[in-house]
């Protein structure tokens, strides 16, 4: 069977450096005692062949093309059950994985970011991530208190999840190569049960403090009607970028006291 042809629609560069696939899948740590492996978006199966050789993991890929889906089965071999044809975003993870899973991938560039709102909602089962994006996007994730780049994702994955910045890659590694840099990030669920506020409240803080990013938290917060002596704490002068997750979390509570 010929080669899969990229297809733009799907924002698909297929990954054509053996190194660095070897790097992506060492990278995976089995953190949480996890025994089963989702890879997104696999292609031609350049991750998937070396995740297959891993004893004591089941490698369970996701792939919405159908052409790199028979491919799969036919040319690398992977067992027609360990594929699911369909769309990563609209899976119920509750319902195939109701266990510790870890998720690897290539992710196409146009839904990385909605992929870790995902890897969010279902933060319980899925323990470690280790995924190839856009290098900004993936900066912007692992960004720590202070940085210019910090935004909404940063805070709240960084909620969750310990992060780790492991290597950028070159665009010349693609298959077609890509206009801009890509990063491989590693996620580690950290001990954080959950969180001393409201965990809905605390997404919306965090967003809001967001929408606004110039803005000091003084008027980017004013949709709350917050007390006037409330406000003239220090933290208020602040952006959000200049907060870290803990001083979200007690903005929160402090939110949450107000409003009572």
């Amino acid at each position: 069977m010929a080669n899969v042809k990229p297809k733009k629609h799907l924002g698909q560069h297929f990954l054509d450096d053996m190194q660095v696939a070897d790097d992506i899948v060492n990278a995976m740590t089995r953190h949480g005692g996890y025994n089963e492996i989702y890879e997104i978006g696999p292609g031609m199966g350049v991750l998937t062949t070396r995740l297959m050789k891993k004893e004591g993991i089941k490698t369970t890929v996701v792939e919405i093309d159908s052409e790199s889906v028979v491919y799969l089965e036919n040319e690398v071999g992977l067992p027609k059950d360990q594929i699911i044809e369909g769309d990563f975003l609209k899976l119920d993870i509750d319902k195939i994985a109701p266990h510790p899973v870890g998720l690897i991938g290539n992710f196409p560039y146009n839904i990385s970011t909605q992929i870790y709102f995902k890897i969010l909602e279902h933060k319980d089962q899925i323990t470690e991530c280790v995924g190839m994006i856009q290098k900004e996007v993936a900066q912007r994730i692992a960004t720590k208190k202070g940085g210019r780049t910090a935004g909404i994702l940063t805070i709240l994955v960084q909620a969750f999840f310990d992060v780790e910045y492991l290597f950028t890659v070159p665009p010349g590694v693609f298959i077609p190569p890509p206009k801009v840099e890509s990063a491989v990030i590693s996620l580690k669920r950290n001990d954080r049960k959950e969180l001393p506020c409201k965990q809905e409240t605390f997404f919306k803080v965090v967003k809001q403090a967001f929408s606004t990013r110039r803005k000091t938290l003084r008027n980017a917060l004013k949709p709350y009607g917050l007390p006037a002596e409330m406000l003239e704490d220090p933290i208020f002068k602040k952006r959000a970028e200049e907060l870290s997750v803990e001083d979200f979390i007690d903005l929160t509570l402090r939110i949450e006291e107000s409003r009572k």
